[in-house]
Formats: structure tokens, C-alpha cells, sequence
């Protein structure tokens, strides 16, 4: 286990989560706001198996885990802290569509920016989040500070920026 909010328990994603994992990202609604596409089974299971060897990789910066339902042990999502390529620490998120406006994004949030900055000593972290994407910047909106709105070129929409920082990094 990682951590664990009131409903929920983060841990590593492991290849008996591929199902599940399939279901989330095979699914076109879920993968809009996310600058993908519905992905294939085969994809998935080599998605899923190049995240799970990550984790053994020496100083490792690309962590996705498994966002966990205490009542089922089912798999709810995916968090993710990484170092990008902007010399940043950033977070995201993702859910099944079946879970989708219970209050999950922004438990896992809230959890997920403590974890960073206290047990992590992150000095700051980001979240970028298509702004067609009204789930998420509801959530981002409330746990986060709004930082900047641009056009990202790659996706082809217009992300907003959030920034959490530690005192001592402000």
C-alpha cells in the first residue's frame, strides 16, 4: 500500500489488475480528456506491464498506481505522480466511467497532493487538465491554485495549469 483515504486504498498496479485496467482505458469517454485514444487489450497489457517494471527501475520518477474500493477491492483508477518533462512534479488521475462522479477524483487528490509533499518532500506539484474537461477542473479548482491557460499544440485543446507548493518553496 501506498496510502489509503477513507474509501479508497493506493498501492502498485500488478498484472491481475489488467482486466479491470482494460475497462478504463479501452473506453473512449474515459480517454478524451487525456490526450489518447480507446486502447486495445494488447496495448493495455504492455501499458500495464511497462508501469509495473518501472517501479523496479533505480531512482524512478514515473509512479502510476492502482486507486483501490475498500468495500469490493475493486480497481476504481489510476493515480500518477511523475517527474515530466518540464522539470516538474506532476499529478493525475483517472477513473472507470462506472465510478465516475462519486467523489473519488477528489478524495484521491486531496490524498495524493499530501503524500506528495509530506512523505515525498515534493517542494511543489502540478496537475494540467483539458479545460473541456469539467470533472476534473471542478476538482483541480478546489485543491490546487489556478496557475496559467494556454493552447497545448500536442493535444490540440486548451489546458489550464494548477501549482501546490510547500511553503518553503513559495
Amino acid at each position: 500500500m501506498i496510502f489509503e483515504t477513507a474509501r479508497l486504498v493506493i498501492r502498485p498496479l500488478t498484472i491481475d489488475d489488467l482486466e479491470e485496467f482494460h475497462d478504463m482505458q479501452s473506453n473512449p469517454k474515459v480517454m478524451q480528456h487525456v490526450g489518447g485514444k480507446a486502447l486495445s487489450w494488447e496495448e493495455n497489457r504492455q501499458d500495464l506491464q511497462e508501469v509495473i517494471e518501472a517501479y523496479a527501475k533505480p531512482n524512478n520518477t514515473f509512479w502510476v498506481w492502482a486507486i483501490m474500493s475498500k468495500a469490493d477491492q475493486v480497481l476504481v483508477g489510476t493515480c500518477a505522480l511523475v517527474f515530466n518533462d518540464k522539470g516538474e512534479n506532476e499529478i493525475g488521475f483517472r477513473f472507470r466511467e462506472k465510478f465516475w462522479g462519486q467523489g473519488f477524483g477528489r478524495e484521491v487528490t486531496e490524498a495524493l497532493l499530501r503524500y506528495g509533499l509530506e512523505s515525498m518532500h515534493l517542494g511543489s506539484i502540478v496537475a494540467y487538465v483539458d479545460k473541456e474537461n469539467i470533472a476534473s477542473v471542478k476538482i483541480l479548482e478546489k485543491c490546487m491554485n489556478f496557475n496559467q491557460e494556454f493552447y497545448n499544440e500536442q493535444e490540440k485543446c486548451v489546458d489550464r495549469k494548477y501549482i501546490i507548493a510547500t511553503a518553503s518553496a513559495k
